[in-house]
């Protein structure tokens, strides 16, 4: 019996077939692209995004003849939200999370509720990030299109209501959105009234134990070659279906996913909602996982920072390890040196995330001399990120979030360099699960829960969980890491007045 986890990333989508067991199948992968109309926003086209996963799904279905699949669970970025007519079709470009446009709605909702207010009741601190100011920008400068719109969906209640008939959307994923009562899961009607938003143009919120939410489209099982039925089960934001594929379900378990940005997810039994979690703009909301909650960190670069690099300087490197047949990343790396490097990056690239979120911040390399080389840049890059990182770890243990061991997943998984440098810069071990497309197949262990092959997500994740190696700190680097730490700490308010002043230039 197998079972499909279908993740709709920020910039591409997966498919991925798996068996009872864990292992993969088939597997197809789309990329698609994010639309920037004017500086700070960004949006994507859901219609293109819907018909490129579709193709995905026709190709990994293709190829799993043999064992055809009985169920379907989602995993999707968060908070993205647009407007769609009665037939589930997009009228406008959905906003992205990372659109920042919403700076006013959010002094709005400040004045009117207050931001600390607010995080008590949803665990969403103020930010451009979140669903329901971008609903009030939409109520603001799209007035005809608000009145007009039959429904405001995010990615996967509009994947749902295309799948099986019922825009649904999951506990997890809904309690993205600064609309939901944290502690009980619904929606906050007395919040949504008072910003005048009808819940009833909105999708209905599914159960919290992981049952089946509808059933395949006769037409699309049709479509796609199948004679059985095929269940739709409840899915939830894609971080949080990392953390499962992980095996990040217990409290005090963390998961470090490194692609586009850098997350960082912390298991808790019941949500830590403290001012210093708020000020830091450190989100809590729903895991998939029932009765359990996640803290997330975000850093908006990530592995971003490192594509930058890679294809704005180092083209002979790509070349060569094409050539090679070899990690472009890895042949940057080469001649790096051993310990740490003596530069400083702040990788602010796309502003800051958390816990500063200063959207006006920049990107900085500082201690630059003649000595300095390719490879010792991209070294200080994956330097400046992980102090980034530990940053957030810090701020997380000082809230009293305990983080035992940190899962890594996502591209830079597949990095041992990267990996051990976390382990050396953060003090933590990090464990890779042999699967680092850890969506998909926390996507894929719902599925399997909502279509009874086991019982719980515990038995899912120990039947199809497996991990791999361990990166531990090296105590020849750690003191070294911990005087730059305390350098770097220092650079983002040293360049804050700076770069507020250059941005108003």
């Amino acid at each position: 019996m197998s079972l499909i986890g279908l993740d709709i990333g920020t910039t591409s989508c997966k498919a991925i077939i798996f068996r009872e067991d864990g292992n993969i199948i088939s597997q197809a992968v789309r990329e698609y692209s994010i639309i920037t109309p004017r500086p700070g926003w960004a949006e994507q086209d859901a219609e293109e995004v819907w018909s490129l996963a579709w193709s995905a799904l026709q190709e990994a279905v293709a190829g799993a003849r043999s064992d055809p699949p009985v169920a379907l669970a989602l995993s999707c970025q968060g908070e993205a939200v647009m407007p769609v007519d009665s037939t589930g079709r997009a009228l406008r470009p959905m906003i992205l999370g990372m659109d920042t446009r919403t700076i006013d709605e959010n002094q709005w909702l400040d004045k009117t509720f207050g931001g600390e207010t607010l995080f008590m009741r949803t665990g969403m601190p103020l930010h451009t990030i979140n669903t329901l100011p971008k609903l009030l920008w939409l109520q603001q400068h799209e007035p005809e299109l608000w009145a007009r719109a039959e429904r405001f969906l995010l990615y996967e209640d509009f994947f749902l209501q295309r799948l099986g008939g019922e825009a649904v959307i999951s506990p997890c994923l809904v309690s993205r959105t600064q609309m939901v009562n944290l502690q009980t899961g619904s929606w906050a009607y007395d919040l949504l009234d008072a910003c005048a938003i009808d819940p009833g143009r909105l999708a209905r919120i599914g159960p919290l134990d992981g049952s089946p939410v509808g059933m395949l489209r006769p037409a699309l099982r049709r479509h796609l070659g199948l004679e059985h039925d095929v269940l739709l089960v409840g899915g939830g934001h894609d971080q949080a279906c990392a953390a499962l594929g992980s095996g990040v379900i217990a409290p005090g378990a963390g998961m470090v996913s490194t692609g586009t940005a850098e997350v960082v997810e912390v298991v808790m039994g019941n949500p830590v909602l403290t001012p210093a979690l708020s000020d830091g703009g450190i989100s809590v909301y729903r895991h998939v996982a029932p009765d359990r909650f996640l803290a997330m960190t975000l850093n908006h670069s990530g592995g971003l920072l490192l594509r930058w690099f890679r294809d704005r300087f180092c083209e002979p490197q790509m070349i060569a390890a094409q050539e090679a047949g070899e990690d472009a990343y890895d042949r940057m790396l080469v001649g790096a040196p051993d310990g740490p490097t003596d530069l400083f990056v702040l990788p602010h690239f796309a502003g800051s995330g958390t816990p500063t979120l200063d959207s006006l911040s920049r990107g900085a390399i500082l201690g630059l001399t003649f000595s300095a080389d390719r490879p010792t840049v991209a070294k200080a890059i994956l330097e400046g990120l992980t102090f980034e990182l530990r940053t957030n770890v810090e701020l997380l243990r000082n809230a009293n979030i305990p983080l035992t061991t940190l899962h890594a997943v996502g591209g830079g998984a597949r990095s041992a360099y990267w990996l051990q440098l976390k382990a050396d810069i953060c003090r933590v071990d990090l464990r890779v699960p042999l699967v680092t497309e850890a969506a998909c197949l926390g996507a894929f262990l719902l599925a399997g829960v909502g279509a009874g092959v086991y019982a719980d997500v515990e038995e899912g994740v120990t039947c199809a969980v497996r991990n791999g190696d361990v990166f531990r700190p090296d105590a020849t680097r750690v003191d070294a890491y911990d005087v730059r730490y305390e350098l770097f700490s220092g650079i983002y308010p040293l360049l804050r007045s700076f770069h507020h002043r250059l941005s108003a230039i």
